[in-house]
């Protein structure tokens, strides 16, 4: 009798059982992430660097301590009903031990509670809310991803001096109310004159441009519009309003490469960003942007540097538990945990499992050669010089 691949697996295991030997179960991560939608360009960044992180953290194995890490895919399609969905089906039906994502805070927010009610990790990379580690938050939850206050006030290390006012353009959701919070916050001499938000998908930016001018153009000293967009629309195109001739600047935050294209009639433009593929100086990097040319024939962008980030502190709490992926010793693991990252050391902040990173004050430089803007490094912005508050209700 011909016995199928199943049936001899079953009955090696129960053999193996009944001797004593332990059979090594596989580890189920699942990426619950926003595969389809606005932020697909994002989310394709994520998944390819969590693929990488967890090859790079396991030397090409992708085994812990003799269990096999299978990677699950679930598409949240950029909703937040459908990601809550996906997300309990990943963990309940797919036996998932903890996920990973998603992109849009919006949809992130909409799972958090999913993950308390499975008792089960999320994750969070690369959707940046403060709210998803701050009043939102519960202690299955972790981020890999910056922050909304670290996005913040790492740009406040190049605006905010005496003499400046600043108008603020961000999305009407929580990735743009977030950050202009946090920015707010961050600003101690310039002065924040205006907030001005739009719909996620504005195409036509002249309105809201226009608002903005009426606060600025009247003003003393540096006036500045500080854009924190993402996705669909480019508000970039109210350079086309010539807003120079009321003495106004842009400035914004990094991007990923397709978009820094846009800054390219921005030359001399500062910001602070989370990485750019050229900035860090470390063996994961360096690994990350080879291996990465070699596999894409492309440099690395922002959000896949991220993806490894999540993948590789997967991997090293498994490593720190010997394999053992129960959610009380995974967190009791990773609250405090220290690992290493394309960007240098990350640390999961023990009071809201937030990562403690570093970020990069860029001035842009355009080189007619590439194909987009050149965020080149003025300084690190080391982790002790950035105060990010702790909002949650621990």
């Amino acid at each position: 009798m011909k016995l199928d691949p199943k049936t001899l697996f079953r009955t090696a295991a129960a053999l193996a059982f009944s001797m004593g030997v332990a059979v090594a179960q596989d580890i189920k991560i699942a990426h619950v992430y926003d595969k389809t939608g606005v932020l697909e360009a994002y989310a394709k960044q994520t998944q390819a660097g969590l693929v990488m992180g967890l090859e790079y953290a396991t030397g090409g194995t992708m085994m812990v301590n003799g269990h096999k890490l299978v990677l699950i895919e679930k598409d949240t399609q950029g909703k937040p009903d459908v990601a809550k969905a996906q997300l309990a089906a990943a963990y309940a039906d797919d036996k998932a031990v903890l996920a990973i994502g998603p992109t849009s805070s919006g949809v992130a927010l909409a799972m958090l509670p999913v993950a308390e009610e499975y008792k089960k990790i999320l994750l969070v990379e690369p959707a940046v809310a403060d709210s998803i580690t701050g009043e939102k938050w519960n202690r299955y939850i972790f981020r890999t991803g910056r922050n909304s206050s670290q996005d913040a006030i790492s740009n406040g290390v190049a605006l905010d001096k005496a003499g400046v006012n600043i108008a603020t353009l961000a999305q009407d959701y929580a990735f743009g109310k977030d950050f202009v919070k946090a920015f707010r916050g961050a600003i101690k001499n310039a002065k924040l004159v205006h907030e001005e938000y739009l719909p996620a998908t504005t195409t036509d930016f002249t309105a809201g441009a226009q608002r903005i001018f009426d606060k600025l153009k009247d003003l003393k000293g540096r006036k500045i519009i500080f854009i924190n967009w993402a996705g669909g629309g480019n508000p970039f195109k109210i350079a086309d309003l010539n807003p120079g001739r009321y003495g106004i600047e842009i400035a914004t935050g990094g991007n990923i490469l397709p978009a820094l294209a846009a800054y390219k009639a921005f030359p001399g433009l500062e910001g602070a960003a989370y990485y750019y593929y050229e900035i860090p100086k470390n063996k994961v990097n360096d690994w990350l942007v080879k291996e990465h040319q070699k596999r894409f024939n492309a440099p690395p962008d922002f959000f896949t540097a991220g993806g490894m980030s999540a993948g590789i502190a997967v991997v090293e709490a498994l490593k720190k538990t010997k394999g053992d992926a129960g959610t009380e010793k995974l967190i009791a693991t990773m609250e405090g945990m220290s690992f290493e990252t394309p960007k240098g050391k990350m640390t999961f902040r023990k009071e809201d499992h937030q990562a403690m990173q570093s970020m990069y004050h860029f001035k842009i430089k355009v080189d007619p050669k590439v194909a987009w803007a050149i965020p080149e490094l003025v300084r690190e912005i080391p982790i002790s010089e950035m105060t990010i508050p702790i909002t949650n209700k621990r």
